[in-house]
């Protein structure tokens, strides 16, 4: 089954060349398209896409909080990466705390659209960690979210220890070589984070690393 992707965006130009370059690619099929946030959930709820990839701001209802009505009201909502022209834009951070599984950058070359696209899919990895820490750094702190959610979340050794491996952007596989563990190992800890942080994926969890203390951005 291809990869099926929506693309929401108010620019035009832009939306086609994300169509262009996904496109090209045999496994990744875009199914719709939308102008504004405000159309997004019944594209969703009809196409069903396994990623909608959305702009951060658009005029009617913008990326932030389209996110949220999508991870609100849509039973196992798709994976959401925002499509923005500054990674260091408060808004980014924003729908990253929102519930948005990673962004990607207008001006990125096509092969790493296609590799955010997969890679967000699959939700195995964190997108950009380097920026995401700039970001955490600069909006981060006095966040709602507070140390109150990871303080709570007693995590084991191996559990924290995998949370902060997370938070440097290394993938399943890339833990489980560090830890000289298998990799179902690694997907058991993962899990077991998530859950009890109630992150609804590993860039989620990052963030309340990070927004918590437990991860230092610098």
């Amino acid at each position: 089954m291809p990869l099926t992707v929506l693309l929401v965006d108010d620019e035009p130009l832009v939306r086609a060349g994300l169509r262009a370059v996904l496109e090209a690619q045999p496994d990744i099929t875009v199914v719709g398209e939308a102008a504004d946030g405000a159309a997004v959930i019944p594209l969703i709820r009809s196409l069903r896409p396994d990623v909608v990839a959305m702009d951060v701001r658009m005029p009617l209802l913008d990326g932030i909080a389209a996110t949220r009505a999508v991870l609100r009201t849509v039973p196992d909502p798709p994976k959401i990466i925002m499509v923005t022209t500054f990674e260091n834009d408060e808004y980014v951070y924003g729908a990253l705390r929102a519930g948005a599984d990673g962004f990607l950058l207008k001006r990125a070359r096509p092969e790493e659209v296609v590799h955010a696209v997969r890679l967000v899919a699959e939700g195995d990895s964190l997108l950009f960690p380097a920026a995401v820490r700039r970001l955490a750094a600069e909006y981060g702190p006095g966040a709602e979210s507070g140390p109150e959610a990871l303080g709570s979340a007693a995590l084991t050794d191996r559990e924290a220890e995998v949370l902060r491996l997370m938070a440097q952007g290394l993938s399943n596989t890339e833990i489980a070589a560090r830890l000289v563990v298998g990799n179902e190992t690694v997907k058991s800890h993962v899990s077991a984070v998530l859950a009890k942080l109630g992150a609804r994926d590993r860039t989620q969890a990052v963030i309340a690393a990070y927004e918590s203390g437990f991860v230092s951005p610098g």
